[in-house]
């Protein structure tokens, strides 16, 4: 039975050529990690239920779908394309080499490759970090080219770009030079670019907000707060507060609410949290050279020697009294998972506020609403599936049998809850706040994208293969 998702304010503003078969974004349809299809196999694997498999370069990318073209990026040999495959039977149709003006610096878990494509059923769009956005017609020809950067994220860049009516809008959060910029999807002209001051290392995929009677709005998750930026100048309407300083889960919208969680640190659980000194003292009791600054050689602590890259924001090699605000409000912050009211003016963080979850909080791993369950994954396979109304817990525990950490964010289907670990196992659950196992199913190598999922088929990226499963013939 086809389950109909609930979204009473939401409007996708997705062209009109994109249809109910397609996932044609990050998490597919707005971000929501749900597709509206039927027909799903529980089990499969490299020899069960593969309709076809292609062996692809390196990229974490997530497939996108639209029409009967599948779309990807990957890094290859130091070079950056944009692949474009056949939904049909997975044949590669073309690959496109991206500019590469620089190779920044990564964390050994991210690529070059790591933002996922976005489409409107006409074109395609893609980010790199070490370039910047690039279009391309379903035809392989591009349409044209933005330069953007460099940039400088302690991780690598790793948020996706998304099509909001006539635009394509990124959000691009840094150590500093922070910002959220918006291009027309037709030509790539910038139509606004908003600044993100607050906003520190992150990679949160931003999503859609259609307020009554309003313009549409971009909710984007960030260090310390979320702001909704009108999707026609920029301007931040509304902003909550109450994040951690690292945002690299996205926000999900459904029955009335916003949800998001954020982690930072195991010292940003409450209860755990570290006293940090005023800059003053430590300047008193730890500045050698009377530089009003503090070096390597000067740092007061063990901690703040592992947190260095963390708080020496421009990297030159000293921590400054603005720099320290900044680790003192990282510091401060508390890992949760928060329900939030959207629309409003301004400040909303008293009155948007519903409720707040804050145990085994994902670093990574965005949650998931389905069937009017919310699932929440953390990195170390800790799932908690909680009322979305109230935030009262149903369930919670690891995934029974499955050891590993989690990359991927679940998605969900045709009445089941997919998980895929870093292991290759993935995991499929019956709907439901009970978390009662399908099947436990075993790839032949690691993920870390996540999976999209249309027409009674679910596609998984392996480090080194697209697959395509569905019910197939015995």
């Amino acid at each position: 039975m086809i389950q109909r998702v609930r979204f009473p304010f939401l409007a996708f503003a997705l062209a009109a050529s994109i249809s109910a078969a397609d996932w044609p974004r990050f998490r597919g349809p707005n971000g929501s990690g749900v597709a509206d299809t039927a027909g799903l196999p529980e089990k499969f694997g490299p020899d069960k239920n593969v309709v076809w498999k292609t062996g692809l370069p390196l990229g974490h990318s997530s497939p996108v779908l639209s029409g009967d073209r599948i779309f990807l990026t990957a890094v290859d040999a130091g070079k950056l394309y944009t692949l474009c495959l056949s939904r049909e039977t997975g044949r590669i149709l073309w690959r496109r080499e991206s500019p590469r003006s620089r190779t920044e610096a990564l964390d050994q878990l991210n690529t070059a490759a790591s933002p996922t494509a976005a489409t409107d059923g006409k074109n395609v769009y893609v980010f790199f970090g070490d370039f910047g956005l690039i279009s391309y017609g379903f035809d392989g020809n591009e349409r044209w080219r933005l330069p953007l950067g460099p940039f400088h994220n302690v991780y690598g860049m790793g948020a996706s770009p998304i099509i909001a009516g006539d635009k394509v809008v990124l959000v691009c959060d840094q150590s500093w030079d922070s910002f959220a910029i918006a291009v027309g999807k037709h030509d790539g002209v910038v139509k606004w670019k908003r600044p993100r001051p607050e906003a520190l290392s992150g990679h949160s995929t931003p999503i859609l907000y259609q307020p009554d009677g309003g313009v549409a709005q971009i909710l984007a998750p960030g260090a310390f707060r979320m702001d909704a930026y009108s999707l026609e100048t920029g301007e931040s309407v509304w902003w909550t507060n109450g994040l951690p300083s690292e945002m690299k889960s996205g926000a999900v919208l459904g029955d009335g609410l916003i949800y998001l969680s954020g982690f930072s640190s195991p010292e940003n659980d409450p209860g755990r949290q570290i006293h940090i000194p005023p800059f003053e003292d430590v300047l008193k009791s730890h500045d050698k050279d009377n530089d009003g600054r503090i070096s390597l050689a000067e740092v007061p602590d063990e901690r703040t020697r592992v947190y260095w890259k963390f708080i020496d924001l421009d990297q030159d090699g000293f921590i400054t009294a603005a720099e320290w605000k900044l680790y003192t409000a990282t510091m401060t912050a508390e890992n949760a998972l928060l329900a939030i009211r959207p629309g409003g003016r301004d400040d909303t963080t008293a009155s948007g506020l519903r409720w707040k979850y804050q145990r085994a909080v994902p670093q990574l791993p965005t949650a998931l609403l389905y069937q009017d369950v919310l699932y929440m994954l953390n990195d170390a396979g800790i799932l908690t599936t909680l009322n979305p109304a109230t935030g009262a817990v149903l369930k919670q525990g690891r995934l029974r049998g499955v050891a590993g950490r989690y990359f991927s964010s679940p998605v969900a289907a045709d009445g089941k809850v997919f998980i895929v670990g870093q292991s290759g196992i993935v995991t499929v659950l019956k709907a439901g706040g009970q978390q009662e196992i399908l099947a436990v199913n075993e790839l032949d190598d690691e993920c870390y994208a996540t999976p999209a999922i249309a027409d009674g088929r679910i596609y998984i990226r392996t480090r080194s293969a697209l697959y395509c499963f569905g019910k197939t013939a015995p």
